[in-house]
């Protein structure tokens, strides 16, 4: 059990990185507090002091705002981050590396005994506020998205987005592969969110790259025309352009754009 314990210290260090020591990891993440208190309470549980491993549980559940049945199979290191709100059903099964957010609930939808929680494999993320609900298996390093509602299985590697669930389309075709080319050349991450959500700004934006994607082929066409006609294209890189990063209220970040500029031939 200590080995565990330590290897569910070290993953919050691999996890956040807020933690800053072991002191600080050990006194002040609830997450953690709420796994080592249901490893006592599983080993409880399958003892048959059923009454002693709920009592441990519900007093986790007070000091932590996680509530985690002790008849859950936790694998090895799981990581809670924040953890409010969290609940974790009596026939839910965890694997190893999995981490879940704030809100999380893998719940039933069944009154009936027997298996009724979710089955999470290895290396599976579930967003905050996610419900993951009833007898269903999240296949290995599988996402769901914040405040995704999921009720049928997840094939490994899948994302599963909204409410309802449902999966991500993996960008295969070849307007999804020129669109990732062309964020690309110009410095920018288009699918830091799934390009194929119905967020409207991220639909603007494969709009944008879709129009880029066409002037510069036919800005290719005419240079090469021109050069055909005895012109010369010099490929001049502009100076560097500064935008304002999303995600860092206000920093700027340079990103550098490759143009070509024509002139007439001496």
């Amino acid at each position: 059990m200590f080995s565990r314990i330590r290897e569910d210290i070290q993953c919050v260090f691999e996890r956040d990185p807020a933690a800053r020591n072991v002191f600080e990891v050990l006194t002040t993440y609830p997450g953690l507090h709420a796994v080592m208190a249901h490893r006592v309470s599983h080993i409880l549980w399958n003892m048959g002091l059923k009454w002693l491993a709920r009592m441990n549980s519900t007093l986790s559940r007070w000091f932590t705002g996680i509530e985690i049945h002790p008849g859950a199979r936790i694998g090895r290191r799981f990581f809670i981050d924040h953890g409010m709100g969290v609940v974790i059903g009596e026939t839910a099964e965890i694997g190893d590396d999995c981490t879940l957010y704030h809100g999380v609930t893998l719940g039933g939808t069944s009154w009936n005994k027997g298996k009724r929680h979710p089955t999470l494999t290895n290396n599976v993320v579930v967003g905050a506020g996610a419900k993951v609900l009833g007898p269903i298996t999240l296949g290995d390093g599988s996402r769901v998205g914040s405040n995704a509602v999921v009720v049928k299985d997840v094939a490994p590697e899948e994302t599963v987005i909204g409410v309802p669930g449902r999966l991500v389309t993996k960008g295969g075709s070849e307007k999804d592969k020129k669109r990732q080319v062309m964020a690309k050349k110009i410095g920018f991450d288009a699918y830091g969110i799934t390009q194929d959500s119905d967020d409207p700004m991220v639909q603007a934006v494969n709009l944008m790259l879709d129009h880029i994607h066409a002037m510069d082929s036919k800005m290719k066409s005419m240079c090469e025309v021109i050069e055909q006609l005895g012109g010369r294209v010099e490929d001049i890189p502009l100076p560097e352009l500064n935008s304002l990063e999303i995600h860092g209220g206000g920093e700027k970040q340079s990103k550098n754009v490759d143009n070509t500029i024509v002139g007439d031939k001496d």
